[in-house]
């Protein structure tokens, strides 16, 4: 497990960054890992439970794979990784990397930087071309149709693949990705990397269709009849509206909109002006304090807003949790971001009362109160502070509070399987089985908006239980 006193004698190395003022001018990546891995490798200490193993959505072998580093044994080590997980550069760059808060280690000090590991030997098994198509030796002659290219859908479309199934992944856009391609901006997420995992894809027998909405231009039903399993997984991506006096105003837009329209344009896309959202010269108001806020932030800042202030209606988090009081769980602490970093004012406990447009119905403000939230009866209650008005400058918002669930016009209506009382597709996490013969549901269209790691996570176990309803037994791993 590394080194058994690592994790004292070295220091632990996070990544490092172009500077600010470099990197705003270009929507490329711009992090670099360290150079020396194994240093970083021996830092896991043998703590005997490996709380990291859950903390991990999709239980990656963690200490494993970080004692292969250490004594330089990058082919085990990448062989490891991938038993688990079937995208690790994915979750190497985007993932919040709950195992490192679970990490024994981060209970005294700095946790093992296992997410840079995890990227560092994928990266290394691609440049060494030691990651190949895995091609299925006996065809099933099952046919499966995944619906939704996200991570949830790559994952079940490659384990299928692997054991044999035909398989054929529906996209209602133009590229493959889904919200990984155009809800996250490139700057954070080069789209070349998707593109070489669809390489191998391919190579496996996988057949992607873009351009394939169904519910609309493909029946879902004809899927139903037409293939011998169906597995919803495209996703949660009804966005969470801001329902106050303005809203139709022109200048705000949900966070989606925004991003997608100017990850085309970065890759090449066509992009009208009139179509296009562009923050330049503009006071940016980001309403939403997660990761999709922070990427609304990175891209004003590109494109050159006057101001960017990004406001969250919950409390300020402490900056350093009692670890003592949250480990091995996932913690509410104050983060920041790197888009953050490069040029955001942000503010906490603030609610949106109303946006304020001139005469010809363009953004010009939006009025806000502060609040304070107050715990009656064991429930926290939301509290508007009298007398706390106050506006921001604004000429463009974009509404980054999440998503309620799945989108219900088109294809589940069409299906009409069974919906919980939050909107989503039912299904349990064991057969992933819907109200429908024969069709599954995995991703966020089941569990909610969740993370890239626990759509990877579903898409293989919606897999696996796949296989053993086509076939009888399986031999995916859980």
């Amino acid at each position: 497990m590394g080194k058994a006193t690592g994790f004292k004698e070295f220091a632990r190395e996070n990544l490092s960054y172009a500077p600010v003022a470099d990197r705003i001018v270009h929507f490329k990546e711009f992090s670099k890992l360290p150079e020396d891995m194994a240093t970083q490798g021996a830092r896991c200490m043998d703590c005997g439970i490996p709380f990291c193993h859950n903390g991990c959505p999709i239980n990656n072998i963690i200490p494993d794979w970080n004692d292969a580093v250490y004594h330089g044994n990058w082919r085990e080590a990448l062989d490891v990784l991938h038993s688990t997980n079937n995208f690790p550069e994915f979750t190497g760059r985007i993932c919040p990397a709950p195992c490192e808060e679970a990490c024994t280690v981060g209970l005294i000090g700095d946790s093992v930087s296992i997410k840079n590991i995890e990227l560092s030997i994928v990266e290394k098994g691609w440049k060494e071309g030691w990651i190949t198509p895995q091609i299925a030796a006996v065809k099933t002659g099952k046919r499966v149709a995944i619906v939704g290219s996200g991570p949830a859908g790559m994952a079940a479309a490659q384990q299928l693949a692997r054991v044999g199934h035909e398989v054929v992944v529906f996209e209602k856009n133009d590229r493959i990705g889904g919200l990984m391609r155009y809800g996250i901006p490139n700057f954070k997420f080069e789209k070349s990397v998707i593109d070489r995992r669809m390489g191998q894809m391919r190579a496996e027998g996988v057949e992607f269709r873009v351009n394939s909405a169904v519910g609309d231009n493909v029946s879902a039903k004809d899927l139903v009849n037409d293939f011998d399993a169906v597995v919803l997984s495209g996703g949660s991506e009804k966005p969470r509206d801001l329902p106050v006096p303005g809203r139709e105003l022109n200048g705000v837009h949900f966070a989606m909109e925004f991003l997608t329209k100017n990850t085309k344009r970065v890759l090449g896309d066509d992009i009208p002006e009139d179509e296009f959202i562009s923050a330049a010269g503009k006071h940016v108001v980001v309403i939403g304090g997660g990761d999709t806020g922070s990427d609304c932030i990175g891209t004003s800042v590109r494109h050159g807003a006057e101001s960017v202030t990004q406001i969250e209606i919950l409390p300020k988090p402490e900056a350093v949790p009692n670890k003592l009081v949250t480990w091995p769980n996932w913690p509410m602490k104050l983060r920041t971001s790197t888009s953050q970093e490069e040029g955001c004012e942000r503010d906490w406990e603030v609610s949106t009362k109303r946006f304020i447009g001139d005469a010809d119905g363009n953004l010009q403000a939006v009025e806000c109160v502060r609040v304070e939230w107050t715990q009656e009866n064991g429930q926290w209650k939301l509290n508007e502070i009298e007398g706390s008005e106050f506006e921001l400058p604004a000429q463009l918002v974009t509404l980054a509070m999440g998503f309620v669930h799945p989108v219900h016009e088109g294809m589940l209506e069409e299906l009409g399987v069974e919906k919980d009382g939050r909107g989503n597709v039912v299904a349990s996490d064991t057969d992933y089985a819907t109200s429908l013969d024969k069709v599954f549901a995995a991703g966020d269209m089941r569990r909610g908006q969740s993370l890239v790691v626990w759509a990877i996570r579903e898409g293989r176990q919606c897999a696996r239980a796949v296989d053993e309803f086509l076939m009888g037994s399986t031999t995916l791993p859980h």
